[in-house]
């Protein structure tokens, strides 16, 4: 399951995890005009962890989910 939301300087996007085993916090992303955060809780800490991508790091993410082993560059705009 998944929601969401449009507020004034970000696009959220959270990810609630429905499975029976194994569960996982919920994940927050965070869509800006020059970056993307993704936040998760960490239950060992109780603190938030965050990771932040720039736009042309989260343009090779998506284009590593659909290709084979090594090494690539991204030409051009997407």
């Amino acid at each position: 399951m998944f929601t969401i939301e449009h507020e004034f300087d970000a696009t959220l996007i959270t990810l609630i995890d429905e499975g029976e085993h194994h569960l996982q916090g919920d994940v927050s992303i965070n869509a800006f005009d020059d970056c993307i955060t993704v936040e998760q809780l960490d239950p060992h800490t109780d603190r938030i962890q965050k990771l932040t991508f720039s736009l042309q790091q989260l343009r090779d993410l998506a284009a590593a989910l659909d290709l084979p082993e090594g090494s690539y560059r991204l030409e051009g705009k997407p």
